[in-house]
């Protein structure tokens, strides 16, 4: 993918689905927000498509309900948010680490 907005009707043909379950998903799923231009016409962007391939894989294959994906949809964003969390953690501590080796080398070249 190389757009970075699609119609509906693009997504439609990407995704091998119609259109009135992708605004039927987007009712269901508060996750799916596609952008909407002049006219309400939808643009999808590529994060919207993958987001959209993964609740057509849970529910045609994996076989999960609605409420089984919107459970899924919401463990994977606590687990997102997690993990920024943890990364943020991180980066204050990493920061620590490096003021103290600069003191500590400071300290050596005073000597």
């Amino acid at each position: 993918m190389n757009k970075y907005y699609y119609t509906i009707g693009e997504v439609c043909n990407l995704l091998d689905l119609k259109a009135h379950v992708l605004r039927y998903w987007e009712k269901e799923f508060p996750q799916v927000h596609p952008k909407k231009k002049f006219g309400r016409n939808r643009r999808y962007n590529p994060d919207d498509i993958e987001l959209l391939k993964k609740i057509k894989h849970m529910l045609y294959n994996q076989r999960y309900t609605i409420e089984g994906v919107k459970k899924k949809l919401k463990s994977f964003d606590k687990e997102k948010n997690q993990i920024e969390m943890d990364f943020t953690v991180d980066k204050k501590e990493a920061k620590e680490n490096i003021l103290t080796e600069l003191n500590d080398i400071k300290e050596l070249l005073k000597k």
